[in-house]
């Protein structure tokens, strides 16, 4: 199992995320966030995928990157999604775990 805590700043909606897979192929994710718009993504598409079509894709690409397009608010720069997939990839060894931040500089 693989666990991620997405702080995504200001807003304080933090989300956690469980990822699990057997096989390295499928994962299933048990997301718990403080953000409705997560939530109702979560509720559409469910909560088990192809690692590599998730994973595997452009920038903006994919089932979460569609969903968000036509249903979260304008926020682009929303660190969630990427998280929910780094949590993905890990788990199915499509990447390493290693600490990701965003640190601004003055």
């Amino acid at each position: 199992m693989t666990k991620v805590k997405i702080d995504p700043g200001i807003c304080g909606l933090i989300t956690e995320v469980e990822a699990v897979s057997e096989d390295g192929l499928d994962v299933t994710l048990k997301i718990e966030s403080a953000c409705k718009a997560v939530n109702e993504m979560l509720q559409t598409v469910g909560d088990t995928f192809d690692s590599y079509e998730l994973c595997l894709k452009k920038p903006g690409e994919g089932v979460f990157y569609e969903y968000a397009k036509e249903h979260f608010p304008g926020h682009a720069s929303c660190p969630v999604i990427a998280g929910i997939i780094k949590a993905a990839e890990v788990e199915c060894k499509l990447a390493l775990p290693k600490k990701a931040e965003i640190t601004f500089v003055k």
